[in-house]
Formats: C-alpha cells, sequence, structure tokens
C-alpha cells in the first residue's frame, strides 16, 4: 500500500499568505520612509546648527569671519566639511556674507537642498 505524503502547499495558502504580507507592508511602508526623512532633516539641523556655532567661534577667536568653509577645516573648528543629508552632497552649501564685507565673507550658512520640509518650510530658509 503507498502512502500520500503532503509536504506542499497549495497555490491558494501562498496567494492568503503574499496577501496578507502585502497589506502588512502597505501599512509599514509609509511609516518607514517617513521616519527616514524625518531623520535625515535632525541631521540637516543639527549639521547647520554646530557650523554656525563654529562660525561664531571663528569669529571670537579672530575677530573676523571666515573667507570659505574650508577655513573652518583648516583651523580646527570643523574635524570635516558638514554634509547636508537632503542634498546629499557637502558642496550645495549657500553661504551667506555679513552686511559689511572687510569682517570676512562666511557670516551664515544654508542649505542648498530643494524642497520643502516636514514642517512646511524650505530648506533654504533653515
Amino acid at each position: 500500500m503507498l502512502k500520500k505524503i503532503n509536504g506542499g502547499f497549495t497555490l491558494i495558502e501562498l496567494l492568503v499568505v503574499m496577501a496578507i504580507i502585502a497589506v502588512l507592508l502597505t501599512i509599514a511602508a509609509p511609516r518607514y520612509f517617513h521616519s527616514v526623512d524625518k531623520s535625515k532633516e535632525a541631521v540637516l539641523q543639527q549639521n547647520l546648527e554646530l557650523t554656525r556655532q563654529a562660525i561664531d567661534k571663528y569669529f571670537s577667536d579672530n575677530g573676523k569671519y571666515p573667507d570659505a568653509l574650508d577655513d573652518l577645516v583648516k583651523n580646527k573648528y570643523l574635524r570635516a566639511l558638514p554634509y547636508d543629508p537632503i542634498a546629499e552632497s557637502n558642496s550645495t552649501w549657500i553661504l551667506v556674507s555679513p552686511s559689511s564685507t572687510d569682517k570676512g565673507v562666511l557670516y551664515d550658512i544654508k542649505s542648498g537642498a530643494a524642497g520643502v520640509g516636514i514642517n512646511g518650510t524650505e530648506y533654504k530658509d533653515w
């Protein structure tokens, strides 16, 4: 007498499992991508804040603002050029000059990334 071995899954069972996984992914994926965008914005805000503090310290020590971001790195106010995670570059920064050019070139720094943040303001205004 031959025994029937039932060791596999039917097509219907596989389709039901795949449908359940698809429903779970449609719930989880938007939350994941929103959290990635939120973390990039947090890193951008932190990099802007730390770079602005370094600019202020440079001015306090030297009596003038730096001529470029590289001056902050050369004089060891920063370890490396700040990275803009939204623009995915460290060379897209918008440099703001002071009102008086005899005090240096780099008064403030803004993001060069295009788009609007979660809070509704443009990245270039941060």
